[in-house]
């Protein structure tokens, strides 16, 4: 079993490495199909691909290959927007794996504003908005990437910290054999993959949405005129995002738990979701309310997270409701919205990222999840898990 841990790193390794000229392919040949000008993007496609395998990585070489990077990415999105969807990755990417300290924001916000130029069709009009608009969108670009990377870096820490304790037990446990060397090996393979699990699942619930909502205000705010109220809403989900991100690093429980009790923290949620997604969206609490074990209530504010934010993106409703039922051995949450549904057997097997966490979070507690859903008739989730009070 570490074998196989090994070997799906040693392939996760070769698959970034070779991610950037994956994407500087994809990009080329959808600006050329786009109408790009053959021979100056396929010599400036030749030109990056040469560039990424030549040029050195060492310390005093990094900052010269990334500056040449950056501006090798610039001078390719003129070509097509293709490139700031797809190459301009690797600007980030190689900003963050072969820059320090500073020098790596600078990297990763001269991308971003690459990639926004590109975007919006050249530099911005000279009017306060247009600029503001633009800033807004390449802040959240680099608030994004500097999470991301701050959450990889830190489990890499924890994975390599862990490998050394392993390392260190090996040693002293290297005269026992048998069951007591099989029982290490299982229980480091166990500990690795709770540990990549529940950053996934905690980035998911956490990093993902908020980065979704973030990006959902920053495009309307470009839309409307009165755009102070949607950059507001951005910059308090960055903050959210931000402080529910150093939680999950530190395995803490979610913040609304802290503050209030699980029915007031639905609430606030259900609320909250409303106002930024402008659905009506009404919660309800019935049987007797009591405390639950904190691992019941979080699985439950976070299948409430994943549901609502499922019907922001794909249902397209006009009402959301969300129930809280307390019963005498069972806790059930139920979710229900009048979107545009889906068909359940076609995701059960395969379904998206949320609903499988969803199911993970559930089944962990060893409770049970249905979906309800038709094309065209709304969609509703009803999780229930054992109603274990808290201790």
């Amino acid at each position: 079993m570490t074998g196989r841990l090994d070997r799906w790193e040693r392939l996760l390794e070769r698959q970034m490495a070779a991610a950037p000229y994956v994407l500087l392919v994809i990009s080329a040949v959808l600006s050329l199909s786009t109408g790009g000008s053959p021979w100056i993007t396929s010599g400036l496609t030749a030109l990056a691909a040469a560039w990424m395998w030549l040029a050195p990585r060492g310390a005093a070489g990094g900052a010269v290959y990334v500056a040449g990077l950056v501006v090798l990415i610039g001078a390719l999105c003129t070509q097509g927007v293709w490139f700031a969807s797809f190459f301009g990755f690797t600007g980030y990417l190689h900003s963050w794996q072969y820059l320090k300290g500073k020098w790596r924001a600078a990297g990763v916000t001269a991308t971003a504003a690459i990639s926004v130029t590109a975007y919006g069709g050249g530099l911005p009009e000279p009017t306060p908005s247009e600029i503001l608009t633009r800033l807004f969108f390449t802040a959240a670009i680099v608030a994004a990437v500097s999470l991301f990377s701050f959450v990889g870096e830190v489990t890499a820490e924890r994975s390599a910290e862990r490998k050394r304790m392993v390392a260190r037990l090996e040693e002293t446990m290297r005269e026992n054999a048998g069951l007591q060397a099989q029982l290490l090996v299982q229980a480091r393979e166990a500990g690795v993959l709770d540990e990549r699990q529940r950053m996934a699942a905690e980035i998911h619930d956490t990093l993902a949405q908020g980065l979704t909502g973030i990006i959902t205000q920053l495009q309307a705010a470009k839309q409307a005129e009165d755009w102070q109220g949607h950059v507001d809403n951005a910059v308090r989900l960055a903050r959210e995002s931000l402080a529910e991100a150093r939680r999950s690093v530190h395995a803490v429980g979610p913040g609304q738990l802290e503050a209030a009790p699980l029915p007031e923290a639905l609430e606030g949620v259900v609320a909250r979701w409303g106002e930024l997604n402008k659905v009506r969206a009404d919660f309800t609490v019935t049987g007797t309310v009591r405390p639950m074990h904190p691992e019941v209530e979080e699985t439950l504010l976070r299948t409430a997270q994943e549901a609502l934010a499922n019907a922001a993106k794909h249902a397209g409703a006009s009402r959301v409701g969300l129930t809280l039922s307390y019963m005498e051995d069972v806790v059930t949450l139920d979710v229900r919205d009048d979107g545009a549904g889906f068909d359940p057997e076609r995701v059960r097997d395969g379904g998206g990222f949320g609903l499988t966490a969803m199911r993970k979070r559930v089944s962990r507690l060893a409770g049970t999840l249905e979906v309800e859903s038709e094309p065209g008739t709304g969609t509703a989730i009803s999780a229930s898990v054992p109603a274990v009070a808290r201790g």
